[in-house]
């Protein structure tokens, strides 16, 4: 009988790491709807696997990054942003048709997915770490509001090696402060986000030319800087 209780108590302890797990990262996102986040998941997995080497980041809030690049950013990877709840079900929708139909399947993952993944989960690529990633979305969504979740994700992303952040990217990049980046310059940021350890904003391979002058039609054909006033 005593083994038995034992038994019984480790499984409720075991059924409580989950919740524990689920109301500190509640308790997290509430946090950072309005203190900035120090670091992200990312980051520490960056220094954890490159320990002596420099991280760069440094935090600007949303009034000092040039309005052209969040615009570049969702013209680049989440057009529909202003419209959904932080999952893009039309997105996932057609993406899911277009692989029945024969296609690849791509990746539609929102910037608010992108967001939840950067500081919170881990770099890799599984139907696990994609279902907390959509869960998470959903809830930054519901908790903050979209400025704050374009604002966390600009002074996050990895924009190269070791380059974390618009503020550093663009003192990196183009001796600069973000609050000055011009619309050409915003778009060379957006083109190497799919994979910033390969792709350079500083020294530009064709790809990454040819991506920058497609996101430059993209913030054009969505009505330039009016797209996201209002936010």
């Amino acid at each position: 009988m005593a083994k038995t209780s034992v038994i019984r108590k480790s499984l409720r302890l075991l059924a409580l790491v989950p919740l524990v797990g689920i109301v500190l990262v509640l308790l997290a996102m509430l946090l950072f709807r309005f203190v900035n986040p120090p670091a992200s998941a990312f980051m520490l997995g960056y220094r954890m696997a490159h320990p002596g080497q420099e991280l760069r980041h440094e935090w600007v809030p949303m009034s000092d990054i040039s309005p052209w690049m969040p615009l570049a950013v969702v013209a680049s990877e989440d057009q529909r942003f202003p419209q959904h709840w932080g999952v893009d079900f039309v997105a996932i929708r057609q993406a899911l048709a277009e692989y029945r139909a024969g296609e690849g399947l791509r990746g539609a993952s929102t910037i608010t997915q992108q967001t939840a993944k950067n500081l919170f989960l881990w770099n890799g690529r599984s139907f696990v770490r994609k279902g907390l990633e959509a869960v998470l979305a959903l809830g930054l969504n519901g908790l903050w509001s979209k400025e704050r979740v374009l604002e966390v994700y600009l002074n996050i992303a990895e924009f190269g090696p070791g380059i974390y952040g618009v503020e550093a990217a663009s003192q990196a990049y183009f001796g600069r402060p973000a609050r000055s980046l011009s619309q050409s310059q915003a778009a060379r940021l957006a083109a190497v986000l799919p994979n910033p350890r390969v792709l350079s904003a500083s020294s530009p391979s064709p790809y990454v030319q040819e991506r920058v002058a497609w996101i430059r039609g993209q913030m054009a054909q969505l009505s330039g800087l009016r797209y996201l006033q209002g936010l």
